[in-house]
């Protein structure tokens, strides 16, 4: 269904998200805003791909951002959220108004300092950087628009030096068995907590899918005499397009997650459509107010997919077996979820060293 809303600068702004696209506009008119909404819900029901039609001008920096969203609408290739409600955000920001022509290092500072004050992290704003020199790219190798690219690698230089901007910490937290026993046992006592939240945890760790994922598969995707289960439309940091991943469902990690999948089709009464059918950001929100009930500091629904990841090493499988359920394609992207502890590594040592013992013992013997 679509959202409409009303703007500071008095127009409203509609957004679709429907089977996998998503489309955005602004109207001065309400009325028009209704009527492109109906039209784009309407395509998408008959299979067609939503359109967003070109802006007449390609003047400011808010032109370039509807240009991108028209562009990709037309290919049928749909927004994540956070992408989405970023380069919104950018539109309404003085930035938006600004002319392509007066776009410089100096504007671009002074878009971030104004970010911070509004309480922006230095991650945050990096991604902001990262999201504008993505709308001038595409403006320049796309249509042909001269854009001053080099005045936001200039202006990146200069923020980093301010610290203003950051690359995201890795986490490496990873839940204790007891944390995971509070949270699950706590939220299978909560006669309120409409979520099953104790099996999606579980879920998570068994499969190390993540939050949104989980949300998305459907029975129809379950295969339960080759134990494995199809995720489409994977999340994949550099393949938009199609990304549908099946993978293997194994209960090395602890948890066996067929047999999740039997209780949420027993719960549910039915065998087809979603199996956990719950909005990603409620299964979120509920997880955090357990953890916070329980006093668990630091701990996010996301890091269960790091100790899912790091449980399947401690099972011994290899790189390319954990990578078959995690999706990762290369070791460096996989690095950064695994996070050993360190009593398992001393517990390895010390068993090879036992080994390395008794070879030594045998050889002496003979």
């Amino acid at each position: 269904m679509a959202s409409i809303e009303k703007l500071p600068s008095g127009q409203w702004r509609v957004r679709v998200r429907r089977n996998g696209h998503a489309v955005s506009r602004s109207f001065r008119l309400k009325a028009d805003a209704d009527a492109w909404a109906r039209d784009q819900e309407g395509r998408i029901d008959k299979g067609e791909t939503p359109t967003g039609k070109m802006p007449a001008s390609r003047e400011t920096f808010a032109d370039l951002i509807e240009l991108h969203f028209a562009d990709l609408a037309e290919l049928g290739r749909p927004f994540g959220r956070s992408k989405e409600s970023a380069l919104l955000r950018l539109k309404d920001d003085p930035l938006g108004a600004t002319r392509i022509s007066h776009i410089n290092r100096d504007i671009l500072l002074q878009f971030a300092k104004r970010r911070a004050k509004q309480g922006a992290g230095p991650v945050t704003i990096g991604i902001d950087i990262s999201f504008i020199g993505t709308i001038l790219e595409h403006a320049a190798a796309v249509h042909g628009i001269a854009v001053p690219t080099e005045q936001v690698r200039l202006a990146r230089i200069a923020l980093n030096r301010l610290g203003l901007v950051a690359k995201s910490a890795e986490r490496d937290r990873r839940p204790t068995q007891d944390e995971l026993d509070a949270i699950i046992t706590a939220s299978e006592t909560n006669l309120r907590l409409i979520i099953p939240l104790a099996r999606l945890v579980k879920f998570a760790v068994a499969t190390a899918m993540r939050q949104d994922d989980i949300c998305r598969v459907q029975f129809e995707d379950f295969n339960a005499q080759q134990s494995t289960l199809m995720i489409r439309q994977r999340k994949h940091p550099r393949q938009k397009n199609s990304n549908d991943q099946v993978i293997p469902l194994v209960a090395d990690a602890g948890y066996n997650p067929a047999v999740l999948i039997a209780e949420q089709e027993q719960r549910l009464g039915r065998n087809t459509g979603f199996i956990f059918p719950y909005d990603s950001r409620s299964v979120g929100s509920a997880f955090r107010r357990v953890c916070r009930d329980l006093a668990i500091e630091d701990l996010h629904f996301h890091d269960l997919r790091h100790e899912g990841i790091s449980r399947l090493f401690e099972a011994d499988w290899d790189i390319p077996q954990v990578a078959a359920v995690s999706g990762h394609r290369d070791w460096k992207m996989l690095q950064r979820y695994t996070h050993l502890r360190p009593s398992f590594i001393a517990s390895r040592s010390g068993a090879a060293t036992r080994l390395t013992a008794k070879a030594r013992h045998k050889i002496k013997a003979a």
